[in-house]
Parts: structure tokens; C-alpha cells; sequence
């Protein structure tokens, strides 16, 4: 299985495998959660960065620099878990099943634990689509064991992530976050999607700072309407309502529940 000639096999089986255990857990729609990896929970990172302060020895100064970085950057982890929480009780509220808006992520640490983990606090199932990295990326505790998947491939990870996706949210990122957001943005533009789904970047000033999208359609490399496929938030609430808002309109969803959304 693990030689050339054994790939189609592997592509197979990671399309099949995901298949069948969603199904069989009931699993149709999903809001997908993006983000860095590093990012540590606002304790972890109070905690890192009081060691440094009380310590005998003066810090360095990049390392005092990283420890308040990641002291700021904390406050996604504890948005990503409010929100995660408030959609998976949405969801348990709307008395459908605990599967009907499923919260999923890449099954690591940091942004991706945090909405595992807001999940797990409501009491309600989450999905990790974990990846096999040459640094070993284990999955977080929070991920519902049935609903813990390891990919090799990251082509067929993110299939998964987009096939029952109604939802991306954003948080800040890195290399990997920014590879999925363009995936998904590529995705609505050629309305290759096959369903319909919105965007949210979480963090309008990190987001501002390391992406400049108005600045490709002043040079003419992506359109106006292109700026509508994604939008800014800035707070657990305002996401949610969001969120609330679109689903409402999703004739599809609406045909799920047979009823309106309360």
C-alpha cells in the first residue's frame, strides 16, 4: 500500500473511508475552522510569558517579544472556542439531531484545538481532519474519536473540508491557513463549490495587514464582486449572527429542516 503502484489505492480509500464514517455518524454540514497552529490558549500563553518575567535570569529580548506576541495573539484561541461553542448549541437547540451543523478543523493544536474544544464544552460531536506531517502533528483531545480522521494527502483533506462545508471561518494564520483560504476563495469565484457557502476572516486588522485583496482589483487581477466572497469579522457574536443569517436564507438548509430556523 505504501509503494507507487499502491496510490490510486490510497487517494481511493481517503475519499471512501471519510465517506462512510460521516455517513454513518449522521454528518451532512459543517462549519469549517481555519487558523494557525502555534497559536497557545490565553492561560498557556500568561503563563509562558510570566515564567519568563519572574525568571532569575533577564530574558532575551526576542523571547520577551514572542512570549507578549503570543499573549495577544491568545485571543483568537478564546474567540475560536466562544464560537465553536455558541454554533454546536445552535445547533443542539435546533432539536435535529447533534449532527446537524457539525464543527470541523485540522485536528491539531492552536486555532484548531480551540474549536474542537468549544465543541466539546457544548456537548456536541466535532470532526478532526488531521494531516501527516514530517513533525509529527498528533490530534488534540477534543476531537470526537469517531470523528478523527488522519490524511496523507492534503488534495483529499481539503476535498473533505469543502464537500460538506456551509460555512469557513478564517482565523489568523500561516502558510497552511492561507493555502486553504485561497483554495476556498478559488472555489467560490469558478462556483466550483457545488453548494452554497460564505466565507468569514476573523481579525480585520491581522487580516488587513497581511493580505491586500482591494489592491488586486484596483489592478484589475481579481473583480469587485470578487471582494464579496469573503467578509471581516471581529467578534464570536458577530460571527454568529452571520452565520445565523446566511443559514436562514440557504434554501437548501431550510429544505433539511423543514421548518424555519428559530
Amino acid at each position: 500500500m505504501e509503494s507507487p503502484e499502491g496510490r490510486t489505492l490510497r487517494i481511493g480509500a481517503e475519499y471512501l473511508e471519510p465517506q462512510a464514517r460521516l455517513q454513518r455518524a449522521g454528518v451532512l454540514n459543517t462549519i469549517v475552522f481555519f487558523g494557525s497552529a502555534r497559536i497557545l490558549p490565553q492561560e498557556a500563553a500568561e503563563e509562558r510569558l510570566k515564567k519568563l518575567q519572574d525568571g532569575a535570569a533577564q530574558p532575551e529580548p526576542s523571547a520577551l517579544r514572542e512570549a507578549q506576541t503570543a499573549v495577544q495573539m491568545s485571543r483568537y484561541y478564546e474567540d475560536a472556542r466562544q464560537l465553536a461553542r455558541m454554533i454546536t448549541e445552535w445547533s443542539l437547540a435546533l432539536k435535529r439531531g447533534s449532527h446537524f451543523l457539525v464543527v470541523c478543523s485540522g485536528g491539531g493544536p492552536g486555532i484548531m484545538e480551540a474549536a474542537n474544544r468549544g465543541a466539546f464544552e457544548a456537548g456536541g460531536p466535532s470532526i478532526g481532519f488531521n494531516i501527516k506531517l514530517p513533525f509529527e502533528q498528533s490530534a488534540n483531545p477534543y476531537v470526537s474519536p469517531n470523528l478523527n480522521f488522519l490524511f496523507k494527502y492534503f488534495f483529499m483533506r481539503k476535498l473533505w473540508f469543502a464537500q460538506p462545508a456551509r460555512a469557513l471561518i478564517v482565523f489568523p494564520g500561516g502558510f497552511g491557513t492561507m493555502d486553504e483560504l485561497w483554495e476556498f476563495l478559488t472555489l467560490l469565484q469558478t462556483r466550483k463549490m457545488g453548494h452554497q457557502c460564505f466565507i468569514l476572516m476573523y481579525g480585520s486588522e491581522y487580516w488587513k495587514r497581511v493580505i491586500n485583496i482591494d489592491a488586486m482589483a484596483e489592478c484589475g487581477t481579481v473583480s469587485q464582486d470578487d471582494l464579496r466572497l469573503a467578509r471581516f469579522v471581529d467578534s464570536p457574536e458577530e460571527a454568529f449572527e452571520i452565520i445565523k443569517r446566511k443559514l436562514r436564507r440557504n434554501r437548501a438548509m431550510r429544505a433539511a429542516l423543514r421548518h424555519p430556523f428559530p
